[in-house]
């Protein structure tokens, strides 16, 4: 299957350091491995962005989280509820979770994502891939391959062609140990 294939490919540039552009819910997102401080630095690069805004650690399941994220009981219970729309938890950070990816913070936003191709990226690379929304600072995020290629060229080392989720806007953010929701999904 030509999708095997290719999460075999994406995953492989992500070990390499490389940056992968991803499906997700509703948008593409950039991803790179979390524990490659040069690689977060091309997607700050890459986005204009900032490095002290920090990234979402996506995963499969909460089996790729260990050391990356440390919940209380609290915060375990929201990563594993059922949300009806796609939601981004912050919860407290574990060891692994860098400043690179915590943006100098105590916490971490992970997702455990329900898109075959990017849970099946994360799967694919063994742990959390970083997930950033697909776009230059202050553009709206690429919602396909093509929009990807043309806000960034050949600057992404590989595109994961297939189409993003029908969910019309980015991801919820919910602070895991309230509920309290910081961005609408």
């Amino acid at each position: 299957m030509w999708q095997r294939a290719a999460l075999h490919r994406a995953a492989a540039a992500i070990r390499a350091g490389g940056v992968v552009a991803y499906p997700t819910e509703a948008v593409y997102g950039l991803g790179c491995d979390p524990g490659n401080a040069q690689a977060v630095r091309r997607i700050c690069e890459l986005k204009q962005r900032s490095p002290r805004a920090g990234f979402i650690l996506l995963a499969a399941d909460l089996e790729q989280l260990p050391g990356w994220i440390d919940p209380d009981e609290t915060e375990l219970r929201a990563l594993l509820s059922d949300t009806p729309v796609p939601t981004t938890w912050i919860v407290q950070a574990g060891p692994l979770a860098a400043d690179w990816i915590t943006g100098g913070r105590t916490t971490v936003a992970v997702r455990l994502s329900r898109h075959p191709l990017a849970s099946g990226l994360a799967r694919e690379t063994g742990g959390p891939v970083v997930s950033t929304s697909a776009n230059r600072r202050g553009r709206p995020p690429a919602r396909s391959a093509l929009a990807v290629r043309r806000a960034f060229g050949g600057a992404v080392d590989l595109v994961l062609g297939s189409a993003a989720g029908q969910w019309p806007r980015p991801s919820e953010i919910r602070l895991a140990a309230t509920g309290e929701r910081l961005r609408a999904g």
